[in-house]
């Protein structure tokens, strides 16, 4: 298994790196089976098109938490046309969704912040546990600039429990970069993303907001910056 003195090294090493770099790197040192998560989101989006771009083998995955907006299936089948691959959906497990909102209600995520992470944890968390399972990496499209709670982000980072790294080529992008080149390179993309929606993520916990607001405001807008995470990256 990776040790973390290992991770810590690549991260020094590719601190100037471009993200195709980085992904060169990455498949010329992890080991396989490797994967990506995407929620379709305009990173993830470019993320991919670079992975293809590499040449090498990767599988695709999504969550479907069945809160998610028709926009989002719409992009998953562009997306698949556009790169000749298969995505992937795992759901939650229904019986667990069924008592919670049988329990707590269908909005049960407005109530607490507890209930709010218990609704992400079931149908965010542990589907993706499932689709990590026989992984040994996984790639993501996070960005340091998307929250105060991912400015810290590591290019490189190892989960010590289940000795799976997590690979975030374009944590050093900004938004307008990534931008420039979905437009560049005509890569389709979810629709929402040009009403506001910026993050994208379950409909209900979702909102549109303006460009001046921080990145992430239009996700759980109720609650702190600070918790506005679903759990699948920490």
């Amino acid at each position: 298994m990776i040790s973390k003195e290992t991770i810590d090294r690549w991260n020094k090493e590719t601190a100037k790196f471009s993200p195709e770099q980085i992904i060169e790197f990455a498949f010329s040192n992890i080991e396989r089976p490797v994967t990506m998560a995407t929620s379709l989101s305009i990173e993830d989006q470019y993320l991919m098109y670079l992975i293809r771009q590499s040449g090498h083998d990767c599988d695709f995955f999504t969550l479907d938490t069945g809160r998610l907006p028709q926009e989002t299936y719409d992009t998953i089948e562009s997306t698949e046309k556009y790169f000749g691959v298969h995505i992937q959906l795992f759901f939650p497990d229904y019986k667990a969704v069924e008592e919670l909102v049988n329990k707590h209600g269908i909005n049960c995520f407005l109530k607490s912040f507890e209930l709010r992470k218990e609704c992400c944890h079931l149908r965010k968390k542990f589907p993706m546990d499932r689709a990590l399972e026989g992984k040994k990496s996984w790639f993501t499209g996070l960005r340091r600039e998307q929250s105060v709670t991912r400015i810290d982000l590591p290019v490189f980072d190892l989960n010590e429990k289940t000795g799976i790294v997590k690979i975030s080529p374009l944590a050093d992008l900004f938004e307008k970069e990534v931008w420039q080149e979905i437009e560049k390179h005509n890569i389709p993309y979810n629709t929402l993303q040009k009403q506001g929606y910026r993050s994208l993520g379950c409909l209900p916990c979702t909102r549109p907001i303006s460009d001046d607001d921080e990145f992430r405001a239009g996700r759980w807008w109720w609650e702190d910056p600070e918790s506005k995470e679903c759990g699948i990256h920490k």
